[in-house]
């Protein structure tokens, strides 16, 4: 039994690979990107975590439809074929009994060439608005596993089935550590976020007074601000040095033993991230991709700032000085904030891995498992 895994949103990705790997026997590849964005030469997250997991990881060049025209978007346009050509090539020289899709760009051809070779396939839609990606797959695929009931009406009817947002074990088998004093967890994602870091590096010797500050900036080469903020630390007065920590990206484990510490989280409000805050009973400061489709990710935040568990900063209103007292006003205000994302878990399945697979089985035969 073999399972083709594609698509560029890995931590739902991870958990689902996590719980496949209790079948006995089966054989598991992943079709990603190798960078991390267009005119980026920074790795990918999949291509350094995948095989760092003993899988075999193949990389497609593959272009995406874009919203905003810049000097990619052509190119872009251009590459889509080519993407199409090496997915038909690693579909035939692997032949997967099944494809199970993570969205984004790179999982459309993925996705498509696999219809042509008469592999079915599987995709998993984070998102309350849903992404194009998604809704270009939604044709090609058997079925559509969704996080959100809301997401329903995006799909045709009799392919959409509700299992949540998978999150990984370590994750939600967490045990928090207190900390001497308040720990602010700031992140981009796995592809960092460039006004984000600017933003705090704005504000770090006034963050550093009060906090301890755990940055997570991504890997990008174009702002290079992983090497601009570490270089920063040194200009730090010796006293606040200590207090924090930066990185490009972070694995499983490390950003387990982050979360274990964090008093609270800021950065953008994918689904997956909304999902883990609201599982981890973490408040959180976020501030969505304003271009995100169908303004998926103001959507995600507001189901946890309705709870009042959250914060939304828009980032046409982002700036250092607002950014540092919008974590004041939480950190002041903690006891309120962390009582209501208590109640926030309950619009979580945590067990969103093990009901995915649970339909993955039924696109397969049984005497394939």
């Amino acid at each position: 039994m073999k399972i083709a895994v594609t698509g560029g949103h890995l931590t739902p990705a991870l958990a689902v690979i996590e719980e496949l790997k209790k079948i006995s026997g089966l054989t598991i590849i992943y079709i990603g990107r190798a960078n991390s964005a267009e005119g980026d030469k920074s790795p990918s997250a999949e291509s350094v975590v995948i095989p760092n997991l003993g899988l075999k990881f193949y990389a497609i060049s593959t272009g995406r439809l874009q919203r905003r025209f810049s000097i990619h978007t052509i190119p872009s346009i251009g590459r889509i074929p080519f993407g199409m050509i090496q997915s038909l090539a690693i579909l035939s020289k692997e032949r997967p009994n099944i494809i199970v899709s993570f969205g984004s760009y790179v999982a459309f051809p993925v996705v498509l060439a696999g219809w042509v070779l008469g592999i079915p396939s599987i995709s998993h839609e984070q998102t309350i608005s849903s992404g194009l990606a998604n809704k270009m797959i939604a044709p090609f695929a058997k079925k559509i596993a969704l996080a959100w009931e809301e997401s329903k009406k995006n799909f045709p009817e009799g392919k959409a089935v509700v299992v949540g947002n998978p999150i990984r074990k370590e994750i939600l088998n967490m045990k928090k550590i207190r900390s001497t004093r308040p720990v602010i967890f700031i992140t981009g994602g796995n592809q960092g976020a460039h006004v984000i870091n600017d933003a705090v590096s704005g504000v770090l010797n006034e963050l550093l007074e009060e906090y301890e500050i755990i940055h997570q900036t991504g890997g990008s080469e174009v702002y290079k601000d992983y090497e601009r903020l570490k270089s920063s630390v040194s200009q730090l007065p010796k006293r606040l040095r200590n207090r924090y920590k930066v990185s490009k990206w972070l694995n499983t484990n490390e950003l387990v033993k982050v979360l274990a510490r964090t008093s609270l989280i800021v950065g953008r409000s994918g689904a997956n991230t909304v999902s883990e805050v609201a599982a981890l009973k973490i408040p959180a400061i976020f501030i969505p991709i304003p271009w995100s489709a169908g303004n998926e990710q103001t959507m995600n935040a507001k189901v946890l700032q309705g709870t009042g568990a959250a914060v939304i900063l828009p980032e046409d209103r982002l700036t250092p000085k607002r950014l540092l007292n919008t974590i004041d006003h939480i950190i002041k205000n903690y006891v309120s904030f962390k009582e209501k994302a208590r109640k926030s878990k309950t619009a979580i399945n945590k067990n969103a891995a093990r009901d995915f697979v649970v339909e993955i089985k039924k696109l397969v035969s049984d005497d394939i498992w």
